[in-house]
Order: structure tokens, then C-alpha cells, then sequence
């Protein structure tokens, strides 16, 4: 589980800093709208993923 956290800590953050690097380049408030939902749904996801443990139920 541990291994879990740890990768998917690593993911998110690499994700946030190239989708954020591209929102600031471009500065279109559609894009700006997209990236936050999916973010969110990203971050929703890896706590569904570490709340489920390693069973997956």
C-alpha cells in the first residue's frame, strides 16, 4: 500500500506541474475550467485507490 502512495503522489504531482505549466502558458479560461474538473476527478480517484487498499473492493 505504501508503494501505492508513494507513486501516486509522484504521478499527481508530475501531472499538476505539466498541465499547470500549460495553463499558464496558454490562459484560456475553457482550458483553466477542463484542467481543474479533471484534477479534481484525478485527486477523487487516488483517494477512492488508497481507501480500497490492496483487496480493490
Amino acid at each position: 500500500m505504501g508503494i501505492t502512495i508513494v507513486t501516486g503522489v509522484i504521478g499527481i504531482a508530475m501531472l499538476f506541474a505539466f498541465v499547470g505549466f500549460m495553463v499558464t502558458w496558454v490562459k484560456a479560461l475553457p482550458l483553466i475550467i477542463i484542467v481543474t474538473i479533471v484534477g479534481l476527478m484525478v485527486l477523487y480517484d487516488f483517494v477512492q485507490t488508497v481507501r480500497a487498499g490492496e483487496t480493490g473492493v
